[in-house]
């Protein structure tokens, strides 16, 4: 029997709630100037631009049709790299960093994932292209789906990866979790507390949501992300994707009243999102295709790159 989108298919584990849970927050990328971002591609520029009243930092490179990778908490556009190296062979792939994170600026607000949709749309038009194809993990998931609600033309195929949707099924199973605890944190006092304390803070997510926190984010891209996020507003920033959650939850509740026709894939970690995410994904579109990634825990392109890349290649070309 198909599990219902409405419950968890099976009473979950610590860490699988905890997966969920970074979903939840991915949304926040590194701060970094420009010149931290090591070890790109050959061929790949970086660059910034003005667009839908923010400034957006973004990489691209190759040459074809569009490719958007959207990244997620506690990670930037840097998370990316490695499949952009495989992936501009043959597309035009586009990797901003989200308002608010990494080399983009520091909004006061905007963080409603319709609005950070309509940033990133706004780029990608700029750049000559009509349409794309948009993938997107953890925070970046609730992005390229309301990227895909709001433009329909202009999207081609969607790949939402490990987290959940706000305003979906029962999303709120997810969202008041007690082991959830920070998407609840943010405020004055939570900025205090982790002032300084970035590293510590960011810790909990690249271990405990992972299936094996000893084969998690690695140790450099540990580095580039909480230096980015003690950035001056950086961690206000990433507060404000957690708290825009009541609002994205009312938004995508009245989106999803259009069903998403484009072909959908939907990547979760075993450990983490496991069938939750692809039950929602099936409530808003009518094309979807999911897989569980066994053994992994909720940051899939560090935990399982060998299955998780050639799923995706192999869905966007």
């Amino acid at each position: 029997m198909n599990p219902s989108p409405l419950t968890f298919p099976t009473a979950p584990d610590r860490r699988t709630l905890l997966g969920l849970a970074l979903g939840a927050g991915a949304a926040l990328a590194t701060g970094l100037p420009l010149t931290a971002q090591a070890g790109l591609p050959g061929g790949v520029a970086e660059r910034s631009a003005q667009v839908n009243g923010v400034r957006l930092h973004y990489r691209i490179g190759g040459r074809g049709s569009a490719v958007l990778l959207l990244h997620g908490y506690a990670q930037t556009g840097h998370m990316w790299l490695p499949l952009m190296r495989e992936l501009m062979q043959r597309h035009t792939v586009i990797v901003p960093d989200l308002r608010g994170a990494g080399g983009s600026e520091k909004a006061l607000a905007g963080y409603d994932k319709k609005t950070m949709a309509q940033d990133v749309h706004a780029l990608v038009q700029s750049l000559g292209h009509e349409r794309a194809i948009v993938v997107g993990h953890d925070i970046g998931l609730m992005v390229a789906y309301a990227y895909a609600a709001q433009f329909p033309q202009a999207t081609e195929r969607v790949v939402l990866m490990d987290a959940f949707l706000p305003g979906i099924g029962a999303w709120k199973d997810v969202w008041l979790l007690r082991d959830l605890w920070h998407f609840h944190f943010h405020g004055e006092v939570p900025l205090a507390l982790v002032a300084g304390r970035e590293r510590i803070y960011f810790e909990h997510f690249w271990n405990d949501f992972a299936a094996d926190p000893k084969h998690s984010v690695p140790e450099a891209d540990r580095r580039v992300y909480a230096k980015a996020y003690a950035q001056p507003g950086g961690m206000r920033a990433g507060f404000e994707y957690f708290k825009s959650f009541e609002q994205d939850a009312s938004d995508f509740a009245a989106l999803s009243n259009t069903k998403l026709t484009m072909p959908v894939l939907v990547l979760t970690g075993e450990k983490a999102s496991g069938s939750f995410l692809i039950e929602q994904a099936k409530l808003v579109a009518t094309d979807v295709r999911g897989q569980i990634v066994p053994g992994a825990g909720h940051w899939l392109m560090e935990e399982a790159p060998q299955t998780v890349m050639p799923a995706i290649t192999a869905f966007v070309d």
